[in-house]
């Protein structure tokens, strides 16, 4: 079976652009976990009473078990950082001044993670399983966007 995958050196390529557009929608679990971020700065999740998984951002259906959810559970502000990176590249492939870095933090009721730039990092590096709280911009900048949470930074 493996024989027959082509080798990168054997791929035929075509030289040129394909133009796709692409629009994501949240959906009604995503909305109102959008819509609670610009109205009330607060982070919602659902949470599976069949299996207790508790998600965020908020869904409609459970993902294991495929129970019906709500988006009624407020998760964090604050959690615990499980993994990390630092970013030299941006997106369209250019050298970054200075490094972004990116945590995936576990949130104080959630079960599932949220990914977003970590502020100002410091000096002394990361560790896994440090306490990290989000940072929501101020009610008027807030436009029901991902871009709502400026980030994440350390605890005191």
């Amino acid at each position: 079976m493996l024989e027959k995958i082509a080798r990168p050196e054997e791929v035929r390529r075509w030289p040129g652009g394909m133009p796709v557009r692409h629009r994501y929608t949240p959906g009604v679990g995503g909305d109102a976990f959008f819509t609670a971020l610009r109205e009330r700065g607060i982070l919602l999740g659902s949470h599976c009473a069949h299996c207790g998984y508790r998600y965020v951002p908020a869904r409609l259906f459970c993902e294991r078990c495929f129970s019906e959810l709500s988006a009624d559970t407020e998760v964090g502000p604050a959690g615990e950082l499980v993994s990390f990176t630092i970013v030299f590249v941006g997106i369209e492939g250019e050298p970054l001044d200075r490094p972004d870095v990116l945590g995936a933090v576990r949130l104080d009721g959630a079960d599932a993670v949220l990914i977003h730039r970590v502020l100002e990092p410091g000096e002394e590096p990361l560790q896994i399983g440090e306490r990290l709280e989000v940072v929501v911009k101020t009610g008027s900048e807030r436009t029901g966007s991902i871009l709502d949470i400026e980030g994440f930074r350390r605890t005191d």
